[in-house]
């Protein structure tokens, strides 16, 4: 699985960057067949940071998710959290598919 983190109107150091994609590889025990993970950070003052996270499988769904707010590390835990949301959701849907 790849991880990639890109920012947009900023920069961010090697150990935020580290610290992201721990978070984000979490999202490997919910779902298998990850492709990648991208992650979009846009930077536009010292309080107002918002994050986009794509997760692309070989399913045929891609899973996306994005928050704002001030704290960096706040914005990628909701995206990371509606990602989990949006995957126990499509993995009920093909669960009942199977089961009917």
């Amino acid at each position: 699985m790849q991880i990639q983190i890109q920012t947009r109107k900023g920069s961010l150091s090697d150990a935020h960057k580290e610290k992201i994609a721990e978070k984000v590889g979490k999202l490997e025990r919910f779902i298998d067949r990850v492709s990648s993970i991208d992650v979009m950070i846009e930077i536009e003052k010292e309080d107002a940071v918002s994050v986009e996270v794509s997760l692309v499988t070989d399913y045929k769904k891609d899973f996306r998710a994005d928050y704002a707010s001030g704290d960096l590390f706040g914005c990628v835990d909701q995206a990371v959290a509606k990602l989990e949301q949006q995957i126990k959701k499509f993995k009920e849907k093909q669960t009942d598919k199977h089961a009917g």
